[in-house]
């Protein structure tokens, strides 16, 4: 197989030969403008390599998230980027709710429309979809323009700024902030999840602040043009990426955190002690080890926490469905209720690759559910089988994060994290279960096509380098 970009008409293309067969697209992906030809072929689609988005090489169609917006196919004959075959239920279905405003339910809301649905979608949320990975990322640090962060929504969404308050499954009705009833043929549940509050003295100040939204990401900007000091109470990827965008703005920083190593229990001492350094070679200080009791014993204008996430089941809970950490559904994206699915954060769904039943709380975890259940929603059948995948940025460096090793038993590295360019993948018990690259962007989707084929020898030689 032969890639060689070239330029048409004043545009960036792609041209891949393979066999007797030339598909020339275009060359950037749709969602942050990544290089399609430092990316993979995998059947029919191309991937990109900096967030795993995935495109149809005919259509041109953005078949996996988080692109939503096609790439161009040149050359004559060639077809449009445009919708698939109609799904069965496209026409006999006549309403679907979407409760949640998040990326779930925006993927969900435009899958479904890519796929023939032309009735009714209401989307219920407390605020307009937006591109949340920004608001801890480049929005935060100022390299993000305003206008990047509102996610497109499918045509024709209703989307109603109400609170759900009630979900009778059975009748598949939802009740409304405002007492307000309305029945539905098909219901997603994009709940998500909400940040935990750490028993801690001080916790409810005004100068303290979470980070879950447009609103709370603006409020920290505004206080980081004021204030010269600010304390992350917590050293998980949120709060280091707060970190690292508050730097970009000049703010000194303090990280505090009960844990000895940041991202240990994920990551691994080896790279969480890299990820540490790294901040403190921008001056981020680190006081690990020893809890925070009160916001009193922070020197810092403000507090950002970042204490984790819980899964918002509360809805699902009282509705009578099964909920274990998160709102259980099958392979389908179905609730323990026919007709009620969930997706994203609040989801617990079975992992293909690993056998297990899990909840990861990515962005494009989320997405990608979201279209799943949309597709199911129709009738599809389709089952999830999209490896969970994340990214983390700090500074200019960016980890991509396939699989899921909860409770990994080891981690083995090729490579080098001095130089920025290594592979660690974590076993647990004899196979690799997932895997974190930096600077080896192809090598991760690498790595994600063998889980999605089930191909452990195939992981084995990607850490090998074979």
């Amino acid at each position: 197989m032969q890639c060689e970009v070239t330029e048409i008409d004043g545009e960036k293309a792609l041209v891949i030969r393979r066999g007797d067969e030339t598909f020339t697209i275009g060359a950037t992906c749709t969602h942050y403008n990544g290089p399609l030809e430092e990316g993979i072929i995998v059947g029919d689609t191309i991937r990109c390599p900096w967030h795993h988005a995935c495109f149809d090489l005919r259509t041109g169609e953005a078949v996996r998230a988080p692109a939503l917006a096609p790439i161009k196919v040149f050359g004559v004959g060639a077809a449009a980027p445009g919708r698939p075959a109609a799904e069965a239920g496209a026409a006999t279905l006549r309403s679907v709710a979407i409760v949640g405003a998040g990326a779930a339910g925006a993927a969900c809301a435009d899958m479904l429309r890519r796929r023939g649905y032309a009735g009714a979608i209401v989307m219920y949320g407390t605020e307009a979809p937006v591109d949340r990975p920004n608001l801890s990322k480049d929005y935060l640090a100022g390299h993000a323009p305003e206008e990047w962060l509102p996610l497109p929504v499918a045509e024709d969404v209703e989307l109603q700024m109400q609170r759900v308050t009630a979900l009778d499954a059975k009748s598949k009705t939802l009740t409304l902030d405002d007492g307000s009833t309305r029945a539905f043929d098909a219901i997603l549940l994009a709940t998500g999840a909400d940040p935990v509050r750490l028993p801690i003295a001080g916790a409810d100040k005004p100068n303290v602040h979470f980070l879950r939204t447009a609103a709370d990401s603006r409020k920290i900007i505004a206080l980081a043009e004021k204030g010269k000091r600010a304390c992350i109470i917590g050293a998980g990827f949120i709060g280091l990426e707060v970190a690292a965008s508050l730097r970009a703005r000049e703010v000194e920083v303090d990280v505090v955190a009960p844990e000895a190593i940041p991202l240990a229990r994920i990551m691994g001492d080896e790279v969480g002690r890299f990820v540490q350094k790294l901040h403190e070679e921008h001056d981020v200080r680190f006081h690990l080890g020893a809890p925070v009791n009160s916001v009193d014993e922070i020197a810092a204008d403000f507090v950002v926490m970042g204490g984790g996430v819980r899964p918002n089941t509360a809805l699902a809970e009282a509705a009578g469905l099964k909920v274990d950490n998160g709102i259980v559904v099958d392979e389908f994206m179905q609730s323990s209720a026919p007709g009620i699915y969930a997706a994203g954060d609040a989801a617990r769904f079975p992992d293909r690759f690993s056998g297990r039943s899990i909840r990861v709380e990515h962005w494009a975890v989320a997405e990608t559910q979201g279209q799943t259940a949309a597709k199911n929603i129709l009738g599809a059948g389709e089952p999830h089988g999209v490896p969970p995948f994340f990214w983390s940025a700090h500074y200019d460096v960016t980890i991509a994060y396939v699989g899921n090793a909860a409770g990994w038993d080891r981690a083995e590295m090729r490579g080098s994290l001095d130089e920025r360019r290594a592979l660690v993948a974590y076993r647990t018990g004899d196979r690799i279960s997932a895997v974190a690259t930096i600077g080896m962007d192809r090598e991760c989707l690498l790595a994600e096509a063998a889980m999605e084929k089930g191909d452990h020898a195939e992981l084995e030689r990607i850490l090998l380098g074979t």
